[in-house]
């Protein structure tokens, strides 16, 4: 059975709540859709989203890469030998990753369907319900303090505080999150880059002197200053998670010779696709290295991707599999939902979508 056709859809979906972190602000999630249709009519799904700030993937570019390098290299060819036409994407252009990652996932979509089981079957797991954390947006402290108990009530229980933007009044911010959440309630930070290693320090040691029970911090400093992170990871006792400063297993083999980090979070639009993540997966786990499988704001295509993955998989944390949470509306018709703070998979083949909304889409190809 051979692939009959490899089609890009262009989608924007507005968020209920603005999503700022130190990097960027956001209302929206802009992704490309990539839909590959085999010879009886069945399609897989994956998606590229736009992250301009850290991956320097656009949808305009991805769907380039796509119609003109990627789409060609699998069309016409069989269908059910996965690997080597993951292998073929993987070899047909230099970078891109996000727009190889669309292609992986719905091949593997695509292979899950034509089988007759859910994707995360076909990775060799069988649990649907995966717990996730969920983030609470860059902002002053009184906001945050808010946002962590509604989060609270609707029964998040890892809540992931967007910090770095300002890092004379991080601690306070940490400290109000705590107050309103009580102790029963998991936080972590993710600084997105934005403290230079002498401000991650110092802050860090301020929440671990002041007893405010953090559970890492994720990429303090700049994804490039490797030296930056082993330093903080050396000068401070809580744990330190990489994830911009690590794409690919040449990214994470630099980490851990230098001892950067303690953990890292896995995104299928970083890695490449599929099996590209689970060899970073697998490396993490080889190393002693703590593992996290994390989405960009995507759809529910790409987060039910990334929570087969971790829910196959299995990691040492729990992941960071909230972006779809934050849609307004979805143009996605079926696929993963959320059960308070777990995504449920569904029984159904693939990733269970069954189509876009063509009014909240553009079609292209």
């Amino acid at each position: 059975m051979t692939i009959a056709a490899v089609r890009t859809h262009r989608l924007s979906a507005p968020l209920h709540t603005p999503f700022v972190t130190a990097l960027r602000r956001t209302t929206t999630v802009d992704t490309l859709v990539v839909e590959i249709i085999d010879d009886d009519g069945r399609s897989g799904f994956g998606e590229a989203p736009q992250v301009w700030q850290v991956t320097g993937a656009s949808v305009a570019g991805a769907q380039a890469c796509v119609h003109e390098m990627l789409g060609p290299v699998v069309a016409g060819r069989d269908a059910d030998d996965l690997n080597a036409r993951c292998a073929d994407v993987r070899h047909a252009v230099a970078g891109n990753e996000a727009a190889k990652a669309a292609v992986d996932v719905a091949l593997h979509d695509l292979a899950a369907r034509r089988l007759g089981v859910p994707l995360v079957r076909l990775l060799g797991g069988a649990d649907r319900r995966v717990p996730t954390d969920v983030t609470l947006a860059a902002g002053d402290a009184v906001d945050l303090a808010a946002a962590a108990r509604q989060r609270h009530s609707d029964g998040f229980t890892v809540l992931k505080l967007k910090v770095g933007a300002d890092a004379a009044g991080d601690l306070e911010r940490v400290r109000a999150v705590r107050a309103a959440v009580g102790p029963s309630t998991r936080i972590r930070l993710d600084a997105n880059q934005g403290w230079t290693p002498r401000e991650a320090v110092r802050v860090i040691r301020g929440i671990e002197d002041a007893g405010l029970d953090v559970e890492l911090v994720e990429q303090p400093v700049a994804h490039w200053d490797l030296d930056g992170l082993a330093w903080v990871s050396d000068h401070v006792e809580l744990p330190i998670l990489a994830d911009e400063a690590v794409h690919g297993p040449r990214d994470l083999i630099e980490v851990i010779r230098r001892r950067a980090a303690d953990l890292v979070n896995v995104k299928i639009s970083k890695a490449g696709g599929l099996q590209p993540a689970r060899t970073l997966l697998d490396l993490a786990a080889a190393h002693g290295v703590g593992t996290v499988v994390g989405s960009m704001m995507e759809s529910e295509i790409g987060v039910g991707a990334a929570a087969s993955l971790a829910a196959a998989h299995g990691t040492t944390a729990v992941s960071d599999l909230d972006a779809a949470w934050w849609l307004a509306w979805s143009p996605v018709r079926g696929g993963m939902r959320y059960d308070g703070p777990t995504v449920v998979l569904p029984d159904t083949p693939g990733l269970g979508v069954t189509g876009l909304d063509e009014v909240k889409v553009q079609r292209r190809g």
